[in-house]
């Protein structure tokens, strides 16, 4: 359900318009829309937005870690279509057991590598992407480093794998 500071945005109320069981929440802050998403709605909402709202643009993502806060993960999606000269975040909660969520890559191809990124950093992992792979640390280093639990001092890395 579209909250009521959000009944005023028009790509809010269309998208509510459209599919009504996708939006779980959202507000307005410092003048920039937020829409929480249901996790398996993501893909779908991003193609009616790009679409049918002339977002064009995919200028992140990226991940908030609650630990130990559950739902633990944040998928935030960054949104801009330039022709309106308009921004929108979306929002996808993750359980930290299920850390895992659709890739967009089949509407954005730029996706590919905030994806990757967000893997390789948080852990989360998004199905369905072309080549989800490390893209920052090296391959034989364990866990991922900005995750809240991850050991102060890091895990010990094996420079043999170089």
């Amino acid at each position: 359900m579209l909250p009521e500071a959000l009944a005023g945005n028009e790509t809010a109320a269309c998208l509510e318009t459209s599919d009504p069981a996708a939006i779980t929440g959202g507000e307005l802050s410092y003048g920039e829309s937020l829409l929480w998403i249901r996790r398996e709605k993501i893909v779908e909402v991003c193609r009616f937005l790009r679409d049918e709202r002339g977002f064009e643009r995919l200028s992140g993502v990226t991940v908030v870690d609650r630990y130990p806060i559950e739902p633990r993960f944040e998928v935030v999606y960054l949104l801009h279509s330039v022709s309106r000269n308009e921004r929108l975040k979306l929002k996808v909660a993750l359980q930290g057991e299920m850390a895992d969520v659709e890739s967009v890559t089949s509407v954005w191809v730029g996706a590919d590598w905030y994806e990757r990124e967000a893997f390789d950093l948080f852990g989360v992992r998004f199905t369905k992407h072309p080549d989800l792979r490390r893209i920052m640390m090296p391959e034989g280093w364990e866990g991922h480093p900005l995750r809240r639990d991850f050991p102060t001092h890091g895990h010990k890395y094996s420079y043999q794998n170089d």
